[in-house]
């Protein structure tokens, strides 16, 4: 299953390369991005945003909690390995405390020890040791399932899950890996059932503004030039402490979660 990613990255970057026409100079592949934002827009409205609905009105928030700290935990082993190739031995080492914590006293990662002890959650992905590399400027891209992304972070992303990461030893075959992937994405989804509202009233055009965001905040994150003009009223702490309907906060939901999650490796 692995050795297939690869491929399917290549072949979407291929279809990408063919798009023309782009309302942005930082979207050249926009028809192609249009049309898979689309289908993804499409299976999160019929398939995927029920079943995070079903997921956080029947599982309870401890749970929720935990599932979402093991996955963050595992998060944890990437970022430890990129700091180190980004030459960041303070938080390489900081990573790996976190794992080492939450993985011997917090039962594999379910409680989050590292945080409260006050290691810093400092994810890193492999697009931001690209970045770091040199690669800085990168065109957006959206990925099949994943969502808004670059070119470069896709490229990390599919290099993340085609290599012999920790997550390969709760899988033997491809139905175990669909199921594991699947919580994933379940509990990832979760967590920002509550910001859905703010896109839907904020947004004219849901893509632009979508895209928009994303590359504002990619850019903070890596310490580089706005590519484009801030997009009116969007406030990335407002959106991602909106409590969910009812008080059905998630616990698990971290403070810093933003949307560039879906291109962090894992």
């Amino acid at each position: 299953m692995p050795s297939l990613k690869p491929l399917l990255a290549a072949g979407l970057l291929l279809l990408a390369g063919c798009a023309s026409n782009p309302e942005a100079p930082y979207d050249p592949y926009e028809p192609y991005n249009r049309a898979m934002f689309k289908v993804n827009d499409t299976a999160d409205a019929y398939l995927i945003r029920p079943v995070a609905q079903g997921y956080q009105a029947v599982v309870p928030s401890p749970v929720r909690t935990g599932v979402g700290n093991f996955f963050d935990n595992l998060k944890d082993v990437y970022s430890t390995v990129f700091n180190v190739l980004r030459a960041e031995p303070e938080k390489a080492a900081n990573d790996f405390m976190r794992v080492a914590i939450n993985t011997g006293f917090g039962l594999f990662g379910l409680i989050d020890i590292a945080t409260q002890a006050g290691l810093k959650n400092n994810k890193t992905s492999l697009g931001d040791v690209m970045a770091a590399w040199g690669w800085k400027d990168s065109s957006y891209f959206v990925v099949p399932f994943f969502g808004p992304s670059t070119v470069r972070d896709a490229a990390g992303l599919t290099a993340s899950l085609a290599g012999p990461g920790p997550e390969k030893m709760f899988y033997s075959n491809t139905w175990e890996a669909v199921g594991f992937y699947g919580l994933y994405g379940v509990s990832t989804r979760a967590k920002y059932l509550s910001a859905d509202s703010l896109f839907d009233t904020a947004a004219v055009d849901r893509y632009s503004y979508m895209r928009d965001a994303y590359m504002q905040l990619r850019s903070k994150q890596l310490g580089l030039p706005n590519p484009v003009q801030p997009v009116d009223t969007f406030n990335l702490d407002e959106l991602m402490n909106t409590p969910a309907p009812e008080g059905k906060q998630d616990s698990s939901a971290p403070a810093a979660a933003t949307p560039a999650d879906a291109s962090a490796a894992m």
